[in-house]
């Protein structure tokens, strides 16, 4: 008997490849392991995993927290908000260790905020707590200098008092929990300036401010609290490798280790997780039909999200400096100039050249809806009745033969429209466009390349792309991450398109700041609509997501706000299990 038990408790096992190793294959590389720069997906997923927040979201839930580094989620109720919604209080989880081991303080997480704050990189994430903390959302003027009092308004915004941080805003921000549970992860101060960071102090800050990303002793070495801790980053293959802390405060996670690769090619990602050498890979809709019958594989379906994917994004001002995306760069057929997407009938040419129903049906299998504005239809704001383009040659024709004085449909046209490697549903609209545009003048010409992340990233941040093609996932959820993020000037893709509009910027402010929910809804349908009048960029469909992962895989807890999600996780509760 005994031997026959053995036998099957070693079958079963058998059955698990690698139970103590979890392995994600994805389609990129991380951008930068800097809690203070990453604004990624693909590096905040790491992150999320490696460092550890204040409070953090409880499950799947997207507005029940629960304490992280602070012992309890600040409440009215539990006299850690102040009655004007002003002043919060963060009590401080003593016992709590940094992966080298030192102890984490009060004075850690003060330094983390101000440091995230202050540090404020072209297009990062600074803003998020910039301007609820500080009242402004960027540490520099309209000049590109540093402003005097940041280091000063910063120190006074965020305060250590016993054995807590204490937040005080200048007015209400009724999502700020929100911002805190994915961002500012707690960071090591001692760690920081013993590898070369910024020491704390005013006298330093301004060095620090806005930096290159190589030079941050955070962009590949890692220090946090959270259940797992760096083992390497090969940028070459792309593979990240995370480790199990065992001196994690709530205790090991399961899992020894998570390897996480780049793999662009979704041939090799499926052979792998065909094997059970992936235990879970990055798959778009249109490779569902290649997964969904395969054995040993699990596909969740239909898990909401709180995102716009994708975004078809126009540069208003393009950064033609060594750039070759915008070829001559001049209009006479062998490239554009930088301003030709500034012209309202280029944009809205391209708007009514996008088969939206086509790529609804044919590339996200009819799941999910045409997008009506910035406004996803899980947030409060979102406006279903909003009008919205559909394709229409005669119109796209109409509009480019009025662009530019006539000049476009005379001159014909000819740039790069890039994606980022990998990405098979952006690979298709990209494609959609360029042939829909292309078949009403042979004078206009396309390129579409594909482009790895990081390089991608660097491209669209600096204004070099024409065209971009990305998604937007939620930093909190909340409405006013999408306005601002899409629509506000000092937001981070109007800032990179060079798009600005005074009646736009002055509804995402005065939406922020209004607290009757209905009121708050009607600033948010103007807003829409004014996005589609401007046409600043295009958006395509609200739809769902599936993830596909070994059967053995359990303890999968999905949460549209995570990053990556669904198909990166937080790998702390994960384990291997054979059986059903």
């Amino acid at each position: 008997m005994f031997k026959l038990l053995l036998a099957l408790a070693l079958s079963a096992s058998a059955q698990v490849k690698n139970p103590d190793t979890y392995t994600y294959l994805t389609i990129y590389d991380a951008d930068s392991l800097d809690p203070a720069w990453s604004y990624d997906t693909a590096s905040e997923m790491f992150i999320l995993n490696i460092y550890e927040t204040l409070v953090g979201f409880d499950g799947s839930s997207l507005d029940k927290l629960s304490p992280r580094v602070a012992t309890k989620v600040p409440t009215v109720a539990n006299g850690l908000v102040s009655k004007d919604g002003r002043v919060y209080t963060f009590p401080i989880r003593k016992g709590v260790k940094f992966h080298d081991g030192s102890p984490l303080t009060p004075e850690d997480a003060r330094y983390s905020i101000l440091r995230f704050m202050l540090y404020d990189r072209d297009g990062g994430p600074s803003s998020l707590l910039l301007q609820p903390l500080l009242g402004y959302d960027s540490t520099r003027d309209s000049r590109g200098k540093p402003r005097a009092a940041a280091y000063q308004d910063a120190a006074k915004a965020v305060q250590v008092k016993g054995d807590s941080v204490v937040i005080t805003l200048p007015k209400p921000f009724a999502p700020l929990l929100s911002v805190l549970a994915s961002w500012a992860p707690v960071v090591s101060k001692q760690w920081a300036i013993k590898n070369g960071d910024w020491d704390g102090t005013e006298a330093a800050w301004i060095k620090y401010n806005n930096p290159r990303k190589e030079t941050s002793p955070f962009y590949e070495r890692a220090n946090g609290s959270g259940p797992f801790k760096l083992a390497r980053w090969d940028r070459k293959t792309m593979e990240l490798v995370m480790e199990r802390f065992d001196g994690y405060w709530r205790g090991p996670a399961k899992l020894k280790r998570v390897v996480t690769r780049g793999v662009p090619e979704f041939s090799a990602r499926k052979l792998q997780l065909q094997a059970g050498d992936a235990d879970s890979i990055y798959a778009q809709e249109p490779e569902h039909s290649q997964l969904v019958s395969m054995p040993g594989v699990k596909l969740i379906e239909d898990l909401p999200m709180v995102e716009m994917n994708p975004v078809v994004y126009f540069t208003f001002k393009i950064n033609t400096v060594g750039n070759n995306f915008t070829h001559s760069g001049r209009l006479d057929g062998e490239g554009i100039p930088s301003d030709f997407f500034s012209d309202k009938d280029v944009r809205e040419a391209f708007a009514y050249s996008v088969d939206y129903e086509g790529f609804l049906k044919d590339v996200k299998r009819g799941r999910g809806s045409q997008s009506t504005g910035c406004v996803p239809p899980t947030l409060p704001g979102h406006d279903p009745k909003q009008e919205k383009f559909a394709f229409d040659p005669k119109k796209a024709e109409e509009h480019f033969r009025k662009a530019w004085a006539g000049k476009v449909w005379d001159e014909g046209f000819y740039f790069t429209l890039a994606y980022n490697e990998g990405q098979a549903e952006r690979a298709t609209l990209c494609q959609m466009i360029k042939k829909n545009v292309e078949s009403l003048n042979p004078k206009f010409r396309i390129d579409v390349r594909p482009i790895e992340w990081p390089a991608f990233l660097d491209a669209s941040n600096s204004s070099k792309l024409p065209i971009f093609v990305v998604a937007w996932q939620a930093d909190y959820p909340d409405a006013d991450n999408f306005a601002y993020a899409m629509m506000d000037s000092r937001g981070t893709y109007p800032k990179a398109q060079h798009y600005s509009s005074p009646e736009a910027d002055a509804l995402v402010e005065r939406a922020s700041a209004e607290t009757d929910p209905a009121k708050r809804r009607q600033l948010y349908f103007k807003l829409q609509a004014l996005e589609h009048e401007q046409v600043p960029h295009l958006l395509i469909v609200d739809g769902v997501r599936y993830r596909a992962q070994r059967d053995w895989v359990r303890g999968y807890v999905p949460n549209p706000i995570f990053p990556d999600a669904p198909w990166g996780s937080y790998f702390y509760p994960l384990y291997k299990k054979a059986g059903k």
